[in-house]
């Protein structure tokens, strides 16, 4: 897949996406962005300000693959951080970043490993996620995490943003989104376990089912 090709369809899939994210709880208010890449290398993207609840398909930005802005309503102000997955993973067509509750509430919490910031307590969460690093705290919009965002989605496709949320790329936007989806629920089983003795898959079990890495172009 060289990217999507029908602009019109890749507009009511994002609006579709964060309907079911939003109505979910999965984000609240004017939190998370998500972004497509078309077959033209431009980025369609939520734009600043709105709300997965109640965007809609001719309010979407479009920016290059460096983030600029080339037209519709200015995109969210993390614009950066998709261009920089994007630059990093050749095959991945969608990005999300939301900032759903138990995954936001990992990132607050002090990580032992920041390279690894949630254990494999699942065969599914090793499957669809692998490791997940954590990057250093910036502030919002704080482009200087771009290039540490970039360095990291060359072997991650998933990544944690520290006292903010996850960054989730996927070869399409419903492989990107159930991504997302598991490691929430991957972050709530380490919550609700915090105080237990766990098990998780070991090394070995983790590492035989890890995604693979990203292909160049």
């Amino acid at each position: 897949m060289s990217g999507y090709t029908d602009e019109a369809a890749a507009r009511a899939l994002i609006v579709a996406t964060a309907r079911s994210l939003f109505t979910r709880g999965l984000t609240h208010g004017s939190t998370g962005n998500l972004s497509l890449r078309l077959s033209d290398n431009t980025l369609l993207l939520t734009p600043t300000g709105s709300s997965l609840g109640t965007v809609q398909a001719d309010e979407l930005s479009r920016t290059d693959e460096n983030g600029r802005h080339l037209e519709g309503p200015r995109p969210t102000k993390e614009a950066f951080l998709h261009a920089a997955f994007y630059r990093a993973r050749p095959a991945a067509h969608a990005v999300v970043h939301l900032h759903s509750t138990h995954a936001a509430a990992v990132s607050c919490l002090q990580i032992a490993d920041p390279a690894d910031a949630l254990p494999p307590l699942t065969a599914y969460y090793a499957m669809r996620i692998g490791t997940l690093p954590l990057l250093p705290y910036h502030a919002p919009g704080d482009t200087a995490l771009e290039p540490l965002a970039e360095h990291a989605a060359r072997g991650h496709h998933a990544v944690l943003l520290a006292n903010h949320g996850p960054v989730v790329a996927g070869a399409t936007l419903e492989q990107a989104a159930d991504a997302m989806e598991e490691l929430e629920e991957t972050a709530k089983l380490h919550l609700l376990l915090q105080g237990h003795r766990t098990r998780p898959l070991t090394p070995e079990q983790a590492a035989a089912l890890a995604p693979p890495s990203p292909s160049r172009r």
